[in-house]
């Protein structure tokens, strides 16, 4: 009996801490400055570290420049000029010496495979996921990274679960009750609160720091919030700061039981995966939905798949074909504190959010950008254009031209032919590069 009555004061020690700290501050929006402290310790911290780093192992400081400067040096301009060194009016054979050249450049680092790999770190931040043994650089920094070892394992792992379950305990309960009422403002006055709440507790299980920039541009009802994609925490992160209407498949499992709970309470598009094939029917739905300005705003992330936080790969055309008013929103992670990129075809989703919840912290900035339109004469995948380089220059992310299908994908016919179309323009003389010449 006095084991069962020490567990059990333990155990109501516990969750009264995390009621009393946690809980209540994040139902409210409210911070008690705990997080604020463990931050500028970690920060110190991983400062220390990478000072005795420097200094025990100067060999790999080399890893600094790493993050920034690629394997090869690339020449990004287009075919036309590429080819004005080597050839002249007509055909030319030199001319294998170019596409030789592009293609051996894919072959030793493309664009695309690089950004379903984590994000490489300028300097090692002690955790266990690293390629190179720095623990073993001092003593000292063994103990510091044992040490932290343990905080992450048997503190903050298992307060973050319990704050993940009780905010996942809570939306479910908390919209299936919602949801009994009748359609009301009230309704909709209750939904949006016990989203926000939740997501703040689930923000709070990841000790998140998040940083919003501009809130005068937040989205309003009856738009299309629109934002780069790198993990499925992004709907938390933006959550926390205001309510959206989600798009997404039907799940089955928990993620299922998730989704029936909340379109209980709130408006949310629900796709069975025959639909999500039919893409007049979503863009039906969701034409419907942004019709009604009552309704909260559609969050959807155009590029289809989760990127590395280091680039904006092609936004899909059917977001910007439903009309209505865009509302750009650029998330960028700092990488130093925790990697929040999912890799789906290296990890499923129990992996991913241990992998999360053992980081030191997830700390990001959102940007709200002004409103923006479809142009007149301007088509969907202008439009899409247009929106995702506004969100890569502010998130300073790099804009690439391919479709994050290509994660799972081999690239379309029409990719190549398009080279090939415009290769053969030149030699028959329609090209840009013969008309300068003359």
């Amino acid at each position: 009996m006095e084991g069962t009555d020490l567990v059990a004061k333990v155990l109501s020690t516990w969750l009264t801490l995390v009621l009393g700290l946690i809980l209540l501050p994040s139902a409210f929006g409210l911070s008690l400055g705990i997080s604020e402290v463990y931050m500028r310790i970690l920060v110190k911290t991983l400062e220390w570290a990478t000072l005795r780093i420097e200094k025990g192992a100067p060999k790999e400081s080399v890893l600094k420049n790493s993050a920034s400067v690629g394997i090869i040096q690339r020449d990004e301009s287009p075919m036309e000029k590429g080819l004005s060194g080597l050839r002249g009016r007509d055909f030319e054979l030199s001319d294998v010496f170019y596409f030789s050249k592009k293609g051996l450049e894919a072959i030793v680092e493309d664009e695309v495979t690089q950004r379903f790999s984590s994000e490489e770190l300028v300097s090692w931040n002690l955790l266990t996921r690293t390629n190179i043994n720095f623990h073993y650089v001092s003593p000292r920094l063994t103990m510091v990274w044992v040490l932290g070892v343990i905080v992450r394992y048997c503190i903050l792992l298992p307060l973050r679960v319990t704050l993940a379950f009780i905010g996942i305990s809570l939306l479910v309960i908390g919209t299936t009750l919602v949801g009994q009422l009748p359609d009301s403002s009230l309704k909709n006055w209750l939904s949006e609160v016990v989203h926000l709440t939740c997501c703040r507790i689930c923000v709070r299980a990841l000790s998140g720091t998040i940083h919003y920039h501009n809130k005068q541009y937040r989205p309003q009802k009856g738009g299309i919030c629109v934002a780069n994609h790198t993990s499925p925490i992004d709907v938390l992160i933006l959550t926390t700061d205001g309510c959206y209407a989600m798009v997404g498949q039907v799940h089955g499992g928990l993620m299922g039981v998730i989704q029936r709970a909340m379109v209980k309470a709130c408006p949310h598009v629900w796709f069975e995966r025959s639909e999500m094939k039919d893409r007049h029917l979503v863009t039906k739905r969701l034409k419907e939905h942004v019709a009604d300005k009552k309704k909260l705003p559609i969050l959807i992330f155009p590029e289809g798949t989760c990127i590395n936080n280091t680039s904006v790969m092609m936004f899909k055309k059917g977001s910007f074909e439903i009309g209505g008013t865009i509302h750009p929103v650029a998330i960028k992670y700092n990488p130093q504190f925790g990697d929040a990129f999912w890799n789906s075809s290296k990890y499923n989703m129990v992996s991913y959010l241990l992998r999360v919840m053992t980081s030191w912290a997830i700390v990001c900035d959102v940007w709200y950008m002004p409103p923006m339109t479809r142009e007149e004469g301007e088509d969907a995948v202008q439009f899409a254009n247009r929106v995702k380089s506004a969100i890569a220059v502010q998130g300073g992310l790099t804009e690439l031209p391919w479709d994050g299908g290509l994660k799972r994908a081999k690239v379309k016919d029409t990719f190549k032919e398009e080279q090939q179309k415009n290769y053969s323009r030149m030699i028959v003389g329609n090209g840009a590069l013969n008309l300068e010449l003359d």
